[in-house]
């Protein structure tokens, strides 16, 4: 039977309370979505609000464009998922064996206390099944618990967008909390690879985390093996 997985993005359009356009960022959707696509799997993508999903514009154009970003662009039934996206009131744990969250500024603000997303976070957590996050994903993690009632990343490997990499953005003044310094706040067995932008991605049992942008593939390859030995 196909393994169905869901991709919850970010509604967040603006850079917090600014005017800065921000979002989700595409290569984050669209590199685990082919993927997974090519394992034959169920891909369902879902928004905190529903509806069209809010892109980064800079993850559309160069030297973020990739190829498969560009061939997502003109596939219509793909398409669909990131203009008629799915509401998280509408999505029903049950129906998913694995769960991820792609990254882009925008989960800063609308992923870390929304109570629809760590309730069905917490879902995946108490059935044992499949969380996975890339880049600015683990937002939506900060805020989950594990069965034993402590931090679901306590005592975890897990990585992000590093700090060092916010500082290179030069946002670390904007977000509202540093992820990696919060991740280790909580007691995760934080991890980042030796480069900055490099792929770097961890397993530890179900759950999957990616550092970056370009860990994204390596992020779903992890899901992938997750899925295969459950």
């Amino acid at each position: 039977m196909a393994k169905n997985i869901l991709i919850v993005c970010t509604s967040w359009d603006k850079l917090g309370d600014t005017k800065e356009p921000t979002g989700c960022w595409a290569e984050e959707v669209i590199a685990p979505y082919y993927i997974w696509k090519k394992h034959g799997y169920n891909v369902t993508i879902a928004s905190v609000k529903g509806g069209e999903v809010p892109m980064d514009e800079a993850s559309l154009n160069p030297p973020y464009l990739t190829k498969e970003v560009e061939d997502f662009l003109l596939d219509d039934e793909a398409m669909k998922g990131l203009m008629d996206s799915v509401p998280l009131s509408d999505v029903k744990g049950d129906d998913y064996d694995a769960v991820f969250l792609p990254g882009g500024h925008g989960t800063c603000w609308d992923f870390p206390d929304n109570a629809e997303l760590i309730a069905l976070l917490s879902h995946f957590v108490d059935y044992n099944k499949v969380i996975s996050a890339v880049c600015h994903g683990p937002m939506g993690l900060v805020n989950v618990k594990g069965t034993d009632g402590q931090p679901l990343v306590a005592g975890k490997k897990v990585t992000c967008f590093s700090d060092a990499e916010e500082v290179a953005v030069a946002k670390e003044n904007v977000v509202p909390f540093m992820l990696e310094t919060r991740l280790k706040e909580l007691g995760a067995l934080y991890e980042c690879g030796p480069e900055k932008w490099a792929p770097f991605a961890l397993r530890d049992c179900n759950l999957v985390t990616g550092q970056n942008p370009a860990s994204s593939a390596r992020v779903a390859d992890l899901v992938v093996d997750a899925l295969t030995w459950k």
